[in-house]
């Protein structure tokens, strides 16, 4: 896991420096550089397979004795007279890279490094682009070909490593294409720093969405899609060409292994989630470095760190996974609605291990709160620091890699849209009832039995007028298979593929990389989410719980009180109570009623109704309003003005 940065043509040394400088934290075990005149490439790395300086990069292909490593170098080599055929600049892992190295020694590759990096040049030089349909891993990477002057740039299937963007003019007037993993790396290369013509749109309409844009906050950087790859030749940049054309290599729908419409038997599927889970699993605790988790206590969390116990203590068929493994980060917030710590230590006794419980004390985080922002980049809808604070403790524990439970509410039914189902359910009461008690279950609040059967008569309604109307649903994928879906999976694929999830994993993607750690989610192997996708309704939400394939694969691995949870609460900051609370309480009051204040919040542009704002603050603080949804859009407003003031960093 790392940082990259690379411009065509090369650059500056200097300013590319000072640029990739910007990402140390993503890389802060070494750096390297390599120049020619026709490409700069930067990378941070973070050691975690092959930790020897043999597996730096940027690294190059074929390797030989005089160009391999050179981490915490700038290297100026002769790539002809070497015969170097390719450049690479890399984040992320391949996790099955000992199986495809094996496979590539077949075909006669050597290899001069133990490193997944080295096993992804090959795998490129032998298969080209088809090389990204054999990874199973998450990347963003670019290779550069000497010999056609070309750019290969990808992204992973999901989206879970960033990749940005941007066409410019230097100041010696000569077209550039810059490319990094964070924004504020391709900040030095702009004249200007200024929002995005879009910026508001994202920000009040599309703060869950906007990720699945090429849209960014800042005018003239785009994201690149998930999922695609493109080439890009040196000379048409120099030409004047100022856009990319990516070409898709994957969709979940054309890799389903079942027909969601004739599904096997349950108690198969089940057996079969229960393999590839723990398979999945195994691959990502490959390492030469220590794992943990961020642990929550809800199911996901749990059943990664209770798989990640079964496996160290039952799998033979994996090599280089680390043993050192057992390190669970609690985050507690005491005396508020979301602590959850009784759930993670009962998981953390399950297994025998002893977790840390951090108590979250935002005061002492929040002086750098604006340094946060800008580290972050973006804007999102609770506060980052409970998440950057349990990934600052990991990291003080000297652990690089943790396994989180992120991507299973996307996969089986998170976020309350079990309601969704009551349409595949329309004609069975049983089944109605069913959804209808599951989702009043997992609900904060649940409601008396009459008004859930009148909401459920209500939902049943509605979609029955829109689909007389033939406008019962309109996807964004016009693929063919998205018709074999029932309707509940086809609004968990939406929120997969266009909605929620990529937003997720940006935001741990900087959670985590602001300290130096590496994030990988079992419950995301492409293998399961096909596998997840291509099954009814009736195998994600059965017999009055949600998740239900997850819990009846895993519950003899689980302690009872987790695994049977039918309660769902998110990870998010209580930011009501902080707003409450005074200095002294470890609360935030003083600081939002200052912010409530001042005068260049009130003047700031980027921020909508400051004055409404104002008096929104005011009432929760004065606890005159304590619901926990005003709380999130108080913060969501404020998110604009405190962006703003991080870009002072920028300059810096």
């Amino acid at each position: 896991m790392c940082g990259i940065l690379g411009t065509i043509p090369s650059s500056n040394t200097e300013l590319f420096n000072r640029a990739l400088t910007t990402i140390h934290h993503r890389g802060p075990d070494s750096n390297g550089v390599f120049h020619n005149e026709n490409i700069s490439f930067g990378h941070t790395r973070l050691k975690i397979v092959d930790l020897s300086n043999k597996a730096a990069q940027p690294m190059h292909f074929p390797l030989n004795i005089d160009n391999v490593g050179g981490g915490g170098v700038t290297q100026q080599i002769d790539t002809a007279k070497l015969h170097i055929k390719y450049s690479l600049v890399f984040n992320g892992e391949i996790y099955n890279f000992l199986e495809l190295r094996d496979e590539l020694i077949a075909k006669g590759y050597v290899f001069h490094t133990d490193s997944d990096s080295e096993v992804l040049l090959a795998s490129y030089d032998a298969y080209g682009s088809a090389c990204l349909n054999k990874f199973n891993g998450m990347w963003a990477f670019a290779i550069f070909n000497h010999e056609t002057q070309d750019l290969f740039l990808s992204r992973d299937r999901f989206g879970k490593k960033p990749l940005f963007y941007a066409f410019i003019t230097d100041e010696n007037n000569q077209k550039k294409f810059v490319f990094a993993s964070e924004m504020k790396a391709i900040y030095p290369f702009l004249k200007d720093l200024e929002p995005s013509s879009h910026f508001n749109d994202m920000i009040y309409n599309k703060i869950y969405s906007y990720e699945c844009t090429e849209h960014t906050l800042i005018d003239g950087i785009k994201r690149f899609p998930h999922a695609h790859f493109t080439i890009i030749n040196t000379d048409s940049i120099q030409n004047g060409v100022d856009s990319l054309k990516p070409q898709r290599y994957y969709h979940i729908l054309d890799n389903m292994p079942y027909n969601p419409q004739t599904p096997k038997p349950y108690e198969d599927i089940v057996a079969e989630f229960r393999h590839l889970f723990f398979d999945s699993v195994a691959l990502r605790m490959r390492s030469d470095v220590s794992l943990g988790t961020a642990l929550s206590g809800g199911v996901d969390s749990s059943a990664t760190i209770c798989a990640m116990s079964h496996v160290s203590k039952n799998s033979t068929q994996h090599l280089r996974q680390s043993n050192d493994w057992q390190h669970a980060c609690i985050a507690c917030f005491k005396d508020t609605p979301f602590d959850e710590s009784k759930y993670a230590k009962a998981v953390c006794d399950h297994i025998h291990i002893q977790g840390e419980f951090l108590e979250i004390n935002p005061v002492a985080h929040w002086d750098k709160i604006e340094h946060y922002f800008y580290l972050f980049e973006d804007l999102y809808t609770t506060s980052p620091v409970p998440m950057i604070a349990t990934y600052q403790a990991i990291k003080q524990k000297g652990v690089t890699v943790t396994l989180d439970g992120h991507g299973a509410d996307e996969l089986f039914s998170g976020y309350g849209h079990v309601l969704q189902a009551l349409w595949d359910a329309r004609f069975n009461i049983k089944q109605i009832k069913n959804i209808l008690h599951t989702l009043n279950d997992s609900s904060e609040v649940p409601k008396p039995t009459l008004k859930l059967y009148k909401d459920g008569a209500k939902f049943l309604l509605s979609r029955f007028n829109k689909n007389i109307r033939n406008k019962l649903y309109t996807p964004h994928d016009s693929h063919p298979n998205f018709n074999k879906l029932d309707y509940f999976s086809k609004w968990l694929y939406e929120l997969f593929t266009q909605d929620v999830l990529q937003t997720l994993l940006r935001n741990y993607d900087r959670y985590s990389m602001i300290n130096g750690i590496e994030v990988r989610m079992p419950f995301l192997d492409h293998r399961l989410v096909e596998f997840v996708f291509s099954l009814p309704y009736t195998y994600k939400i059965r017999n009055g719980y949600t998740k239900a394939l997850i819990r009846d694969a895993l519950h003899d691995i689980m302690p009872e009180s987790v695994i049977w949870r039918k309660s769902k609460m998110g990870f998010v900051s209580p930011i009501v109570q902080w707003m409450q609370r005074d200095r002294k309480e470890n609360g935030l009051k003083e600081w939002f009623l200052d912010i409530a204040h001042s005068k260049d919040f009130l003047e700031c542009n980027l921020v909508r109704n400051p004055k409404d704002l104002q008096t929104l603050i005011i009432k929760i603080c004065n606890k005159e309003e304590n619901n926990y949804r005003v709380g999130e859009q108080v913060w969501c407003e404020l998110n604009p003005y405190l962006w703003q003031k991080s870009l002072i960093f920028a300059t810096i």
